[in-house]
């Protein structure tokens, strides 16, 4: 099943619209849900009705489908109560940690690293990243994310995997230069993490067949900056699966129903596959070449951001975007 949300004037929730496997033909359904936040807190009572129906729009059975637009559409959640991004790809670890000149963590390869970002708003995946000063240094990082269920305080990593109602790729929005110092303020990540985000459609488990194995997406993300190819990292390489990174953030809380975990950059250790943000091919050039050029993004700069099935049918939809100087 595929869902995602219309833009809206009347409500910051958006509408609710089922989207066919082939992302070409969209149905309203707010009938059944108003927004995906009531869809994710009624999932048992929705999900029969939704399935069902998904089953008559592929089938091209739906009088009322119209064509689906990826420039209509918000966030495939416009917003939620829980944005808990971790990093559990370990080459990207420490690439950023040696851009930074920061140790490796001790826990590095067993205790998941988890930050809380912005969910009171994403931004629609064509819309523009907004920048008000340009020596933060804007990068992009292409993630790929889960939206939960409930799921209980101190549940087990086993147990969290089958929480996971929804995946999702996430842009989630880096200013590289504000990072070193609010980290020296030992109490972490806020102002170098803005909005992020999220792709058209949001995807069940079950759409991705064999590709999803053990809380992992075994594809390939494909990035694009400024239209040529930046990078194609397979996010199988997760060290932390779902499960692990799921449990971790609920060790000493309840996750409500239709929060958002994320992997982190996707990132492998073959280099010879690109890059999922601009920092991690700096530090390569720092270590290759003894000195980083490739620079942040400035005005004008686009990202995409896309994953495909194994028969070259994208999954998502497609995160584009330009960067814009905000007055």
């Amino acid at each position: 099943m595929k869902l995602g949300t219309l833009k809206s004037t009347k409500s910051l929730d958006g509408e609710l619209i089922l989207v066919n496997r082939e992302l070409t033909q969209a149905l309203k359904v707010t009938d059944i849900a108003s927004n995906f936040r009531e869809a994710m807190e009624n999932w048992e009572v929705v999900k029969p009705k939704l399935e069902d129906l998904y089953q008559k729009l592929n089938l091209g059975q739906c009088s009322q489908a119209f064509t689906f637009n990826e420039i209509e559409v918000g966030a495939c959640v416009p917003r939620t109560f829980l944005f808990a991004d971790g990093s559990a790809f370990i080459q990207h670890i420490k690439l950023v940690r040696m851009a930074r000149k920061a140790p490796l963590p001790e826990t590095l390869e067993t205790v998941p690293l988890i930050y809380q970002g912005e969910c009171a708003r994403f931004l629609a995946p064509t819309e523009s990243i907004p920048q008000i000063d340009f020596s933060h240094g804007t990068d992009f990082e292409g993630e790929i994310g889960v939206v939960t269920g409930f799921v209980p305080m101190g549940a087990t990593p086993e147990d969290c995997l089958k929480t996971i109602r929804f995946l999702l790729l996430i842009n989630d929005v880096s200013l590289r230069g504000l990072i070193p110092a609010e980290l020296a303020q030992g109490f972490g990540f806020f102002q170098s993490k803005p909005a992020s985000a999220l792709s058209p459609v949001c995807v069940t488990p079950d759409e991705f067949g064999e590709a999803w194995n053990k809380g992992r997406v075994h594809l390939p993300l494909m990035v694009k900056y400024n239209g040529e190819l930046f990078g194609q990292a397979n996010a199988k390489e997760m060290h932390f699966h779902f499960g692990q990174i799921i449990s971790h953030v609920a060790r000493t809380r309840d996750i409500q129903a239709g929060s958002i975990i994320g992997s982190g950059t996707i990132s492998n250790e073959d280099t010879t596959v690109g890059s999922s943000c601009i920092v991690e091919v700096r530090m390569l050039e720092q270590i290759n070449a003894g000195e980083s050029k490739t620079p942040f993004m400035k005005v004008g700069d686009s990202v995409s951001m896309e994953m495909f099935n194994s028969n070259g049918k994208s999954i998502f939809g497609q995160i584009n975007q330009k960067v814009i100087k905000k007055n």
